[in-house]
């Protein structure tokens, strides 16, 4: 059986006083003292990060215990497994022997085995007549024995940070996707307020959330955001609430429900997330550019706009809501190619690079002046430039024109949910106008 005595280092390894500390504590095992010893080793790789060791070191270390010869570690059933290198190395899958010698050094180092070298360096046991073991010389499991309490504590605490981290993550995808959409129903529904401003400061504190965050950071990050949907919801209630309208808060609510029938645009679930993002992080991206200036004192885009729809050559929109011709061009640039000289500045150099996609994506006259009929000159347009963006994922671009077209009478499309999602595809945009 194991002596207890303090043992030095065979060969040229050198005693220290950590070492001498380890085989102290590895004494001081309580006398009726047993841990499983495969729950004790679960529990050692959740903690392996407070621990500092690492998933080769565990695997030499199951190897060790594997050579245990009952499940309970206990003192007296001796704590000393004594297997060769090349017995270490089979059970490791074939781990290089300069390899297991190099992490059983890191588990001693780390206060999870003490050697009890033999005079000779070598691993071995003497047993008496009867058979039973007399003196072993190898690997002693004390130490895992006598710190099982600490591991399993230190266990703990790594589940339970992982644990808050993963609701601190979900809490903020949540907290992410209410203010994307929230400013996406206030630019939809045209409530007043800086959004493209309120937009860019969530997308500043999103993006500057390092790639691996600490749980500090992602704390903060929560606080910050939950402010920030705190602030947006403010506005909207107070928008609701200055809201006077015939019908009770029954018909309101289902006014602002309906408001967009088309918010789920079918061009949207193409739009995978790119990878190595985090979840959802993409959402809402581009919805304050749908903000239309209406008001030239307010919004200084409004005497612009209007004056480069004059030079289209009208406003008919055919009941549906038109978008700014910067907004429409950053979504859907490809259409840039098309325009006079490559250069798109008006409404009527849109239009005129829409009759040209039309024809080169096989798309009939008539098709596209029922389109114009129905949406308006601006809107068909618009149409025509989202549909060559998305040209490849189109079987007929006439059939689909015409199906928007019937959709478009009965009041179930819209134009905006077309140009977020091309906005999300596109973002950031690397082309301008003109």
């Amino acid at each position: 059986m194991e002596t207890g005595s303090i043992t030095t280092p065979f060969g040229r390894r050198s005693m220290t006083l950590g070492m001498l500390a380890n085989q102290v504590m590895a004494g001081e095992i309580k006398p009726d003292q047993s841990v499983d010893k495969w729950k004790l080793f679960r529990a050692l790789c959740e903690a392996k990060p407070l621990l500092g060791i690492t998933d080769r070191a565990l695997a030499v270390l199951n190897a060790l215990l594997s050579f245990y010869p009952k499940n309970e570690l206990a003192q007296e059933n001796g704590l000393i497994v004594f297997p060769s290198n090349i017995q270490l190395s089979l059970r490791t899958h074939g781990m290089a022997e300069q390899t297991v010698r190099r992490h059983l050094a890191a588990l001693v180092e780390a206060g999870l085995l003490l050697r009890k070298d033999s005079p000779n360096g070598k691993r071995y046991v003497r047993r008496d007549r009867a058979g039973e073991v007399n003196e072993a010389f190898g690997f002693s499991l004390a130490p895992l024995l006598a710190r099982a309490e600490e591991i399993e504590q230190l266990a703990a605490e790594v589940m339970a940070e992982r644990l808050h981290v993963q609701r601190l993550r979900e809490r903020m995808t949540l907290c992410r996707r209410d203010i994307a959409k929230l400013i996406e129903a206030a630019v939809d529904e045209d409530v007043q307020g800086d959004w493209q401003g309120l937009y860019r400061e969530f997308r500043d504190l999103v993006e500057g959330l390092p790639r691996s965050p600490t749980t500090a950071q992602l704390e903060q990050l929560l606080d910050e955001l939950t402010a920030l949907r705190a602030d947006i919801l403010n506005r909207l209630e107070t928008r609701i609430k200055s809201t006077k309208q015939s019908g009770n808060a029954c018909h309101i609510e289902r006014h602002i429900q309906n408001s967009n029938p088309e918010s789920t645009f079918e061009f949207e679930p193409s739009f995978e997330t790119k990878q190595g993002a985090m979840p959802e992080q993409d959402d809402g991206r581009g919805a304050v550019m749908l903000e239309r200036g209406r008001d030239a004192t307010t919004h200084p885009i409004g005497q612009e706009e209007r004056q480069s729809r004059r030079e289209g050559g009208g406003d008919d929109s055919g009941g549906l809501k038109s978008f700014p011709l910067g907004l429409v061009l950053q979504a859907c640039p490809e259409i840039l190619a098309y325009g006079p000289g490559g250069v798109i500045r008006n409404w009527r150099d849109l239009m005129s690079a829409a009759v040209t996609v039309r024809s080169m994506l096989g798309v009939s006259p008539s098709a596209y002046e029922e389109a114009a009929s129905v949406m308006g000159a601006e809107n068909a347009a618009t149409v025509m430039a989202c549909i060559l963006e998305r040209g490849g994922h189109i079987n007929s671009a006439g059939g689909y024109l015409r199906d928007l077209t019937r959709r478009s009478e009965k009041g179930e499309f819209a134009i905006g949910s077309m140009l977020m999602a091309l906005l999300r595809a596109n973002a950031p945009a690397g082309r301008k106008a003109g």
